[in-house]
C-alpha cells in the first residue's frame, strides 16, 4: 500500500476532522484494537486536532500534530500505523514468520502459509483462533519488534491446515515509505 508513497504526488490533501466525527473514529478505534481508554488518550490526547490526509487509491491517514497516527483503506478497518505499534504492541494481535520470509516482508511481498507454520513462525493457539480478515501485526523470528502490519486472507486455523499461498496481505513494512514518514 505505501510502497511507492511520494507525498508530494500522492496526497490530494489535508482537511481537519469535525469534532463529531473524531467521536465516531475514537470509538471505532477503541472497538477495533485491543486497547484501553486511557491508552488510547496517551496516543492521541483529547485536546489535540486530527487531520485526515486524503492519499491516492482511497488511503486516509489520519495524523495528530502532524505524526501519522492511523491510516484506513476506503472504509476498511483503521490500522496503527509501526511507530504506534512499536510503542504499543498489544494492540493488534501477534502473528511471526520465520527467518525466511524477513527478506521478502521487507521487500514489500505478502506472507505465505509455510511462513508461519514452519519452526520459528507463530499463530495465534485454536482456542485464539483470529477469522480471515483480522488485522494482525507482523512479528520476525529473532526480532524485538513488529517488522510489518497484515490482514489476515484466510483464517489462522486455515493457515495452518492447508498451508499454503498467502496467509497475511502485508499493508505496511517496516522501511516503507509511511515508515519513512517522520510527520505530515
Amino acid at each position: 500500500m505505501f510502497k511507492k508513497f511520494q507525498p508530494s504526488t500522492d496526497i490530494a490533501g489535508h482537511t481537519p476532522v469535525k469534532t463529531s466525527v473524531q467521536r465516531s473514529i475514537r470509538s471505532a478505534l477503541l472497538s477495533q484494537w485491543k486497547i484501553e481508554p486511557e491508552t488510547l488518550e496517551a496516543i492521541w490526547p483529547k485536546k489535540e486536532g486530527l487531520v485526515h490526509v486524503k492519499c491516492r487509491e482511497h488511503v486516509s491517514i489520519y495524523t495528530v500534530n502532524g505524526e501519522p497516527l492511523a491510516f484506513q483503506h476506503f472504509d476498511g478497518p483503521f490500522y496503527p500505523t509501526l511507530r504506534v505499534i512499536h510503542k504499543y504492541p498489544y494492540i493488534l494481535p501477534m502473528v511471526k514468520v520465520d527467518r525466511g520470509a524477513i527478506r521478502f516482508l521487507l521487500g514489500g511481498a505478502h506472507m505465505m502459509c509455510p511462513g508461519f507454520t514452519s519452526k520459528g513462525g507463530y499463530l495465534p493457539p485454536p482456542d485464539e483462533a483470529l477469522p480471515a480478515g483480522s488485522p494482525v501485526t507482523i512479528h520476525a523470528e529473532g526480532k524485538e519488534h513488529a517488522v510489518g502490519i497484515g490482514i489476515t486472507k484466510l483464517a489462522t486455523e486455515d493457515i495452518r491446515k492447508i498451508n499454503k499461498g498467502v496467509g497475511v496481505e502485508v499493508v505496511t513494512y517496516l522501511g516503507d515509505d509511511l515508515w519513512a514518514l517522520q510527520s505530515l
